[in-house]
């Protein structure tokens, strides 16, 4: 049997048929069953006309058919773009048209926007009514290497979303490497909680889990009311969150939960404040670790070792077959403890941007992947991320790092989100500025946390004013999108 990710469905079945794969809710598919549907939706493809060098399209919220269509396109050479459900339509149809894609997998308001740019649709909801015969099923074409995997589309916080390719070598490299980071073996079942239009979920979540032979959850949704349910219904052994959501289940549980089938849980998308990850674990009784990477990367760079040393407050060491360096403003390469822009080298990097070769040569100048993050790296190579380069504050020549004061603003139990941004101010050009929102049940005023600060923060870095909010504003990956604050 083929041991390419792309050939998995057909190679789980033929090893083992029975074999827990899926559970969706109540449908619950083993190896069998989930070749099948590939299969069947592959042929859909093909009748199609859907080929090598097409992209096909999704567009539903977390469930079973996403990671279907995904091998789907996969078997007839295609790469795949999952789209967010809740873009608006003109967000969409950008995402189809810069794509090419010549089809799109979703509902009923799928149907109708693929029809406004005259390509195929397919209704999950309606397909099965019209299985595809055994003779129609159509040939499987495996792709190479080199051949477009995914284009993830980046969140658009600076501008138009950018199509970050991801070839089957990125994707091959980058599961393998978190399968061998994490241990990951047929023992293990992924909660997935994250969304699947992301490279999070698909390969943390899914993707990894299936190469190693274990199974996956798909939770349509995440809800901090429902989640320790989940949990000790389905017994996972990982799940992968974000910060929000670790905040929000700590904030939100108020009764004794089971945790015992967990064997590690994984954060990342942004840093988690160290008070936070001690509070969890200690409350939950589960290994936090934290990772660091983005879409351009193929989703993680660094992720802190389940076994061994875990540095709480770092993103951990570099993953196998991956290189930091960290460069300053001038060029040269750091040595440890000092602080400059991080770089990423490996199998892992993307191919490019979509259609936007200058954007590409910039961000992969010198074969390097330029994050566009601060950060260094200690004497044992764990990396800690200061902020990120454009959230930089200059206060009259000062530098402040956000994350700096967001991290003391995080210690006080009253916090539960924190974001600094910079207002312009006529004198000092900018001056730090913060806005929170508090966990249930709790109080405090502006002066309280400002006082908070000034035990901790030098003055200039204390925020000039305090803004209190019910939740503050997220990407669709649960992310606080600070351009949305002032």
């Amino acid at each position: 049997m083929s041991d390419r990710l792309v050939d998995l469905p057909s190679s789980r079945a033929h090893e083992d048929p029975s074999g827990p794969c899926l559970v969706d809710g109540q449908r619950r598919w083993d190896n069998a069953t989930f070749a099948a549907a590939v299969t069947q939706l592959a042929a859909r493809f093909a009748a199609l006309g859907v080929g090598p060098g097409d992209t096909v399209a999704v567009m539903l919220p977390n469930r079973i058919e996403i990671v279907t269509a995904m091998f789907a396109a996969w078997w007839r050479g295609a790469a795949l773009t999952p789209i967010n459900p809740a873009l608006t339509d003109a967000e969409v149809l950008f995402q189809l048209e810069d794509s090419s894609s010549r089809v799109l997998v979703g509902d009923q308001r799928s149907t109708g926007l693929a029809e406004r740019l005259g390509i195929a649709s397919i209704d999950v909801d309606t397909m099965d009514e019209h299985p595809v015969a055994a003779d129609d099923l159509g040939e499987h074409l495996s792709p190479a290497l080199d051949e477009f995997a995914l284009i993830i589309y980046t969140s658009g916080t600076t501008g138009r979303p950018k199509g970050c390719v991801l070839d089957h070598a990125n994707i091959e490299a980058m599961v393998n490497s978190i399968r061998q980071h994490l241990s990951l073996t047929a023992d293990d079942r992924s909660l997935l909680v994250l969304p699947l239009f992301h490279c999070n979920g698909l390969l943390v979540g899914v993707l990894s889990p299936l190469l190693a032979g274990g199974s996956v959850i798909i939770s349509p949704r995440f809800d901090p009311a429902t989640f320790w349910d989940l949990v000790e219904e389905e017994k996972p052994t990982y799940f992968s969150a974000v910060p929000t959501m670790y905040a929000l289940i700590d904030a939100r549980t108020t009764r004794a939960v089971d945790s015992s089938s967990l064997r590690f849980v994984i954060c990342g998308a942004a840093p988690m404040p160290t008070e936070l990850i001690s509070r969890f674990e200690e409350r939950f009784d589960v290994t936090v670790v934290e990772g660091y990477g983005l879409s351009e990367c193929s989703v993680a760079a660094t992720i802190n070792p389940i076994e061994g040393i875990r540095k709480a407050g770092t993103v951990g060491l570099a993953l196998p077959g991956v290189e930091i360096q960290i460069e300053p403003a001038d060029g040269h390469i750091a040595a440890p403890g000092e602080r400059g822009e991080v770089l990423i080298k490996g199998d892992i990097v993307m191919r490019g941007y979509l259609g936007r070769p200058e954007e590409t040569a910039k961000v992969l100048a010198d074969g390097w992947l330029h994050t566009g993050d601060v950060g260094y790296l200690d004497d044992d190579g764990y990396l800690t991320l200061v902020d990120r380069m454009k959230d930089l504050i200059i206060r009259g020549g000062e530098n402040i790092y956000p994350k700096e004061v967001e991290s003391v603003l995080y210690e006080h139990p009253a916090v539960l989100e924190a974001a600094v941004v910079g207002r312009p101010d006529s004198t000092y050009g900018e001056v730090p500025v913060a806005f929170v929102a508090l966990r249930p049940g709790t109080s405090v005023t502006a002066a309280e946390l400002e006082e908070h600060c000034s035990a901790v923060l030098a003055r200039f870095k204390v925020p000039r004013e305090i803004n209190f909010a019910a939740s503050l504003p997220k990407n669709s990956v649960g992310k606080l999108m600070k351009s949305q604050l002032l």
